[in-house]
Formats: structure tokens, C-alpha cells, sequence
């Protein structure tokens, strides 16, 4: 009767727990578990005529995570990997966006084209008034891209805030998760509970964040951002903080606060390394559109001041910067001022047009603009191609480790017959036991 007892109850546990796998088939997370069962031995000294020990039944002992640490790593690298480049992929749309916007290609082109248009009647009104008109939609158009990289940028700094907050809560989490696993009976089903949200807050850190991760024996894990010899973000139950900054040349550091530590790093995986590309790319579209307007405004400025406008006078500057360079303006509001005439030409003369020709040429605006806009855009194709290759290896990696960890319905549901009957031969066992044991009351 005690032998059936013991497998009534182990088996109970055993059918408890394949319950628990069918229930969250679908649980993000959720790793198959296990019920482990061993005989009960007797005492070598209570022996049976033929000097065998008799056993005493079974006894359920614990429950285990079907869990393959290395596999969960390799998950948490390549989500690294394509969180990176995912988030690269939406800066430099971004990007795009920002340098396509405001069209100014077309502006300059126009520009340039207005400047013909008057030299085949330097005296005529409407030309001078539409290559003014021109020169604003250029100045607007330098004006408004600088404006959009700039909330580029100040849009990336939010997003990076936010993620260095993602990343302390998942830290401090984690922590809490160590200190349970810390108190968590061997064995128990809390203790599986709380190893599957650390395996969940580790993969949530990685689409970070590049994370290292030790385990020590009772499952507690330590994590260093930015590799191996990175600075300790979480150790036992204590967690870390983590700062962004930007410079105003485009350069990102990260730094970890831990117990009165300041220590930086680099991530090389994550939406952290996707900022901190994305930052570069930004400050190096930005320099090369203040770099463009510098260059343009005071081209033209010197070409004004090489010729004579229709008084006669030496040429006014058509152009001024604001704050920052591609900040443009322009500062010449008389049709009249445009300085079409060479020194020494008359009214009709447009010798001087020709050095806005040359300042075309030599300046190439318009070609520069085409390089930016293709170099980002040739970047943001080849990242995808990266994203779509590194999805794929992700997907692998995921599929290997629910191979190992994830529920399999027919696996369970045999599990489930085999431990429904164990259990209903086990009730047997009592049933019977009883029966023969009334019995031999009976016949007292």
C-alpha cells in the first residue's frame, strides 16, 4: 500500500507538470520542464529470504528545465547581431529622409540654371527676380536639411536614453531574480520559474546590448556589457547604471555606474552599436552639409563681389549664415543688385556670369549632393542585405534552442498516457493492497 502511495504521488507531480508544458505551449519564454523520479531503496539490513533489499517505491525529487545554456547564448549573440543592424537600418532611413526631403539637388540645379537664364538678358527684370527666388528655395533647402539632421540626431539621443533606461530596469530586474534563485529550493517549481525570466531578461538585454553572461552553480548570472572585459553591469543582487553621451562631433560613450564605479564601454552588438553608427553617420552628414553651404554662400558671395550690378556698383554679398553654417539667408532683396556685369562692362554685359559657371564646376554642389544622398542610401542597402542574412542565422539559433527547450505536443501528450496509466496502476496497487489486507481480517 505504501509502494502504490509513493507512485500515486510521484505520478501526480509527474502529470502536474506535463500539464504545465501543454498550458504554455505558447508562452514566450517557457521552458519545458521534467518531473525527476527514483526508487525509494530499503536499508541494506531488511532483506528478504534470498538476501535482496526490498524497495519502498518512488518518490518525485524535483523538477528540470530542459535548458541548453550554450544554445541560449548562441540566441542572445545573434540578437545582438541583427538588433545592430536592424537599428542601423532605421537610422539610415532616417538619414535619407532627412538629405532626399528638402531636394536640394534640384534647388542647386535650379539655381545655377536661373543664372543662365539672366545671362541671355542681363537687363531684363523677371530673370533677376527669378534667380533670386531661386537663390531663397537654395538657402531654405540648406537650411531645412541641417534642421532635419539635426532632429535626426535629437531624436537618436532620445531613443538611446530610452534604451540605456530599458537596459537599468532589465538590470535591476535580473538582480531581483538572482537574489530569489539565491533563497529557491533545488528543484522547485519557482526555481524553474525564475530561471526562465533570467534566460528572458539576458535575451531582452542582448537586442541591447551585447552582454557577457557567467552562471555560478545555483543559476545566478553576472553580466558585463561589451564583451568579456567590459565593465560588470549586474553581479548577485546588485545592479549598475548605464549613461549615454554624445559629443558635437557625432562621438558616442556609454559608461556603467556600479558601486561607486565609473567604467566605460563599447558595444559591438545591439541598438546601443546601432546608435552609436547611426551617431557617426549623422555628424558626418551634417559636417558635409555645413561644409556644402560654407562653401556655396561664400562662392557666390565672391562672385558678386567680382562684378558690377545694373548701377554700376561693385556686387553685394547674396548670402549669410545663421547660428550654423547651413543656417543660409539670403541677404540680397534687389533684383537690380545681382552682379551680372563684368568690372568695366556696361548694363547689357554678363562677363561676369561666368564665374558662377565656374564656381558650378569647381564647387560641384550638385555632384556632391548626389554622392551623399548615394552613399548613404548604397550603406542602407548593403545593411539590409547583412539584416536579412543575420534574421536567417537568428531564426537557426532560436530553432536549435527550442529543439532542446521548447514543448513538443506529441512528446507531452505521450508523457501524458504514460503517466496517466503509471498513476491509474498505482491506484491499482492501493485497491488492491486494501482488498488482500480486508481479506486476511476477514478470515481472522
Amino acid at each position: 500500500m505504501s509502494i502504490g502511495a509513493s507512485g500515486v504521488r510521484a505520478y501526480q507531480t509527474a502529470l502536474t507538470t506535463v500539464s504545465e508544458n501543454i498550458a504554455n505551449t505558447s508562452t514566450p519564454g517557457y521552458t519545458r520542464r521534467s518531473t525527476d523520479v527514483r526508487e525509494l531503496a530499503a536499508p541494506s539490513s531488511f532483506t528478504n529470504n534470498r538476501n535482496i533489499a526490498a524497495g519502498n517505491g518512488i518518490v518525485a525529487t524535483g523538477i528540470t528545465r530542459a535548458a541548453d545554456q550554450f544554445r541560449a547564448a548562441d540566441v542572445r549573440n545573434a540578437s545582438a547581431d541583427l538588433a545592430r543592424s536592424e537599428t542601423g537600418i532605421d537610422w539610415l532611413g532616417r538619414i535619407q529622409s532627412a538629405l532626399t526631403g528638402n531636394q536640394l539637388g534640384d534647388r542647386l540645379t535650379g539655381f545655377f540654371t536661373s543664372v543662365n537664364t539672366v545671362a541671355a538678358d542681363p537687363t531684363a527684370t523677371t530673370p533677376r527676380i527669378a534667380m533670386l527666388e531661386a537663390a531663397t528655395t537654395v538657402a531654405n533647402a540648406f537650411t531645412a536639411t541641417g534642421k532635419a539632421l539635426d532632429n535626426v540626431a535629437a531624436t537618436l539621443d532620445g531613443t538611446a536614453d530610452n534604451a540605456t533606461s530599458t537596459l537599468d530596469s532589465l538590470g535591476a530586474a535580473l538582480a531581483k531574480v538572482n537574489d530569489g534563485l539565491g533563497r529557491s529550493a533545488e528543484g522547485s517549481s519557482a526555481r524553474a520559474n525564475l530561471l526562465d525570466q533570467r534566460d528572458q531578461l539576458l535575451e531582452q538585454m542582448s537586442a541591447i546590448t551585447d552582454v557577457n553572461v557567467t552562471t555560478d552553480d545555483v543559476g545566478r548570472s553576472a553580466v558585463r556589457l561589451g564583451g568579456a572585459s567590459g565593465p560588470m553591469f549586474v553581479g548577485g543582487t546588485e545592479a549598475g547604471n548605464v549613461t549615454y553621451v554624445r559629443s558635437d562631433s557625432g562621438a558616442v560613450s556609454f559608461a556603467v555606474h556600479r558601486a561607486g564605479n565609473v567604467a566605460g564601454f563599447s558595444p559591438t552588438g545591439g541598438a546601443l552599436a546601432g546608435i552609436a553608427d547611426a551617431a557617426a553617420r549623422v555628424a558626418g552628414a551634417r559636417e558635409q552639409i555645413n561644409n556644402m553651404a560654407t562653401d556655396f554662400a561664400s562662392g557666390v558671395n565672391a562672385v558678386q563681389a567680382q562684378g558690377r550690378d545694373l548701377d554700376g556698383n561693385p556686387g553685394a554679398a547674396m548670402f549669410a549664415a545663421g547660428a550654423t553654417p547651413s543656417d543660409l539667408t539670403l541677404t540680397l532683396s534687389d533684383p537690380r543688385g545681382i552682379a551680372a556685369a563684368a568690372v568695366g562692362g556696361g548694363p547689357r554685359d554678363n562677363g561676369n556670369l561666368v564665374n558662377f559657371a565656374t564656381l558650378r564646376s569647381s564647387g560641384g554642389f550638385e555632384a556632391s549632393t548626389t554622392a551623399l544622398i548615394s552613399d548613404n542610401a548604397t550603406t542602407l542597402a548593403a545593411r539590409q542585405q547583412v539584416a536579412d542574412a543575420q534574421s536567417a542565422i537568428r531564426d537557426g539559433a532560436v530553432s536549435a534552442r527550442d529543439s532542446v527547450s521548447g514543448v513538443n505536443l506529441d512528446s507531452e501528450a505521450v508523457d501524458l498516457m504514460r503517466f496517466q496509466q503509471a498513476y491509474a496502476a498505482s491506484s491499482r496497487v492501493i485497491q488492491v493492497a486494501r482488498e488482500t489486507l480486508q481479506s486476511i481480517l476477514d478470515i481472522r
